[in-house]
């Protein structure tokens, strides 16, 4: 004990001859320093939630840039197809499998071509129906036209025919288009209401919401037209708000699905010549038994894409039957003719067989060929 209290002296006379401790100094240095290694703090904080935030707006950019699709592909058969139906019945179903198979590959446009002399370019007007046979082109567009439309416009644009008599029995395409009431997406379809409005106030359309939508145009009553909502909409206010936008906006900007359009061609010639595009189409494929394999054909990038189909007699019927050709090969129409199921089990693959199998092949090969184009190289339509 005595040792120990000894060895304790000098410690306590040496902390006594070092004078005062200006504790207040020392506390006012200990809080700057503190200071300080928070503001250090605070700044490699900040520094990191803004290379965060660029990062973030990085790869926001980039998804935006790829995020759209520029091309579309369109697909092109004959109406005579209705024709191998045995009742009204299953004419219908037929051209609701014809829709489902387009739909599920994303086909932009279908073409429906006459081979049989009907001669119809438009399903504009009144009709008197179809029966067993006659007319099948226009019960397909009918039909496909009713199909692709949104359920809450159908109303509008469909009255009761007898074309569509079994149509509501057919499984829906469930398009993204096709939007229930309180769903949430930036673009909708809609009906310009026949309503009054203000001087200065756009047209007000019917979106299938629970409120109406002004737009930024006056436009004429009874159109349809594709609206993109403001991302900021007041929920205090009675009517939302959006624009109008060209109907491709969805797919080439949104990156979206946004149906197909239907267009009639008196003959197979016709489908190339009528096209809605400025250059046609740049890449034209034929399918036939006799054609190439497909497994060994590649595609290259292209702006649009023409597939077309034969009837129940083949490619060679449509040639046979069109006298705008002078041609007895198929072949020399299209930039590839192609055998899409190679070493078939049956003697003959149905139309609406042959757009699954050929679509589900040419999707990869699609998919293969824009992965490997460079960014920006194709223009939007």
């Amino acid at each position: 004990m005595s040792t120990g209290s000894v060895a304790k002296k000098p410690k306590l006379e040496s902390f006594q001859h070092e004078g005062k401790v200006d504790w207040k100094k020392r506390k006012a240095e200990r809080n700057e320093a503190k200071k300080q290694r928070k503001e250090a703090k605070l700044v490699k904080q900040l520094e990191k939630q803004k290379q965060q935030e660029a990062e973030a707006n990085r790869a926001k950019l980039q998804s935006h840039s790829h995020k759209g699709r520029t091309y579309t592909v369109s697909v092109a058969l004959p109406g005579s197809v209705l024709d191998n139906a045995q009742s009204a019945e299953l004419r219908t179903y037929l051209a609701g499998q014809i829709a489902r198979a387009c739909a599920v590959f994303c086909v932009d446009e279908i073409i429906v071509f006459d081979e049989e002399g009907e001669h119809v370019t438009s399903v504009e007007g009144e009709y008197k129906g179809v029966g067993k046979r006659g007319q099948a082109c226009l019960q397909l567009a009918r039909i496909l036209q009713y199909l692709e439309c949104p359920q809450y416009l159908r109303k509008w644009f469909f009255p009761k025919h007898q074309d569509l008599q079994y149509a509501g029995l057919l499984n829906p395409l469930d398009s993204p288009h096709h939007m229930r009431i309180d769903e949430e997406l930036e673009y909708r379809e809609g009906i310009v209401l026949d309503r009054p409005t203000k001087p200065g106030k756009g047209s007000l359309v019917n979106c299938g919401m629970r409120k109406e939508v002004q737009i930024d145009k006056q436009l004429q009553s009874g159109l349809r037209v594709t609206v993109q909502l403001i991302k900021t909409q007041n929920k205090e206010s009675k009517r939302y708000k959006g624009v109008v936008v060209a109907p491709h906006v969805p797919r080439t900007e949104g990156g979206l699905y946004w149906g197909y359009s239907v267009r009639l061609a008196s003959c197979l010639s016709d489908v190339f010549t009528e096209g809605p595009y400025k250059d046609g189409y740049d890449l034209t494929i034929g399918t036939s038994e006799r054609g190439n394999d497909i497994d060994q054909t590649p595609l290259s990038p292209f702006k649009h894409l023409l597939v077309v189909f034969g009837g129940l007699q083949g490619l060679e019927a449509s040639v046979d039957a069109d006298q705008k050709l002078d041609v007895t090969d198929p072949s020399v129409l299209f930039d590839l003719y192609l055998n899409t199921c190679p070493a078939q089990g049956s003697r003959t693959i149905r139309t609406e067989e042959a757009i699954l199998i050929s679509m589900a092949g040419l999707r990869q090969k699609i998919t293969a060929a824009f992965s490997a184009a460079p960014s920006g190289s194709l223009e939007d339509l």
